[in-house]
């Protein structure tokens, strides 16, 4: 599968879209390059929400792998996305171009970092990654599926989702320029924890709140007032994560003064007076001389 980000990441096929390497080739042939800005943190909550699912094509017995290339520092916090997705179990491999920051790429990617960190000066030079980085795959691949089918220890929760571990009605509520109230009901088995997810839909860093599995509704607040905003809940087991839910709702627009009035014309002054704006602390009034036969 294959997502391709900047400050909104972009599907571009499915784990389930193709089915030969000839068919996946062309497709890489007939890629085209997405410009813009570096949010990898939002790319990597994308790849969890959208890609790593079984209607996407993720089967359940397999390793799940993310290999991150970017060429430059992430804009929005991609540590915190990256942590997320290692404590359920994927494996991150983070490759970076030109002005990637390898601090970052350390950050991001899953120990042992000499397996999985990599930094190249120039687009052409990724071809010389390409031999080791496939025997190193291929061998974390076999290591992990050894380990799981002869280790002791059985995982009690298995990765799939539905009424089961997926909760249900989002419901958003009590919308105001500022805040917001999300509820939802709970899957039949309550998660350890939920992550809320939330962000502008025209771009933005995500923010996430986490919270314990017995909690089943959340006040947002501190948000930029006339703005569309994206959320996502998300329920997390020991080894597992549930069906999201998620809902798009509009924070209201400030109160604006009402009734502009002027008075007490003299050749160089002039009264304004106006109906004051709920909750606003200061005003901001700007003059300019009308344009030649224009409404003064």
């Amino acid at each position: 599968g294959l997502s391709q980000y900047s400050s909104d990441p972009r599907t571009e096929w499915d784990l389930s879209a193709h089915s030969t390497r000839e068919q996946l080739l062309e497709a890489v042939r007939n890629l085209r390059y997405k410009g813009g800005n570096t949010f990898t943190g939002l790319a990597l909550t994308h790849v969890l929400e959208q890609n790593l699912k079984p209607d996407a094509g993720a089967r359940l017995e397999a390793e799940k792998l993310v290999i991150l290339l970017t060429d430059g520092k992430s804009q929005d916090d991609a540590n915190l996305a990256a942590q997320t997705l290692k404590n359920l179990g994927i494996e991150i491999f983070a490759i970076g171009v030109k002005n990637a920051d390898e601090a970052e790429l350390r950050q991001v990617a899953s120990e042992p970092l000499e397996l999985t960190v990599y930094n190249v000066l120039d687009f052409p030079l990724l071809s010389s990654l390409v031999g080791k980085l496939t025997r190193v795959l291929c061998t974390r691949i076999k290591e992990r599926s050894h380990k799981e089918t002869t280790g002791s220890a059985v995982k009690d929760t298995p990765v799939n989702t539905g009424p089961q571990l997926s909760p249900t009605d989002l419901k958003i509520s009590a919308v105001t320029s500022k805040s917001m109230h999300l509820a939802w009901s709970p899957p039949l088995r309550p998660p350890k924890k939920y992550r809320v997810v939330y962000y502008p839909s025209k771009g933005g860093t995500p923010k996430e709140v986490v919270l314990e599995g017995a909690v089943s509704s959340l006040q947002l607040s501190n948000l930029t007032s006339h703005t569309e905003y994206l959320v996502s809940v998300i329920p997390v087991y020991d080894s597992a994560a549930g069906d999201g839910l998620r809902g798009v709702t509009s924070t209201l627009p400030l109160s604006s003064p009402r009734s502009l009035r002027v008075s007490e014309l003299s050749h160089n002054s002039l009264r304004l007076s106006w109906e004051a704006a709920q909750g606003a602390t200061h005003y901001l009034v700007l003059c300019s001389a009308a344009p030649d036969g224009a409404e003064d």
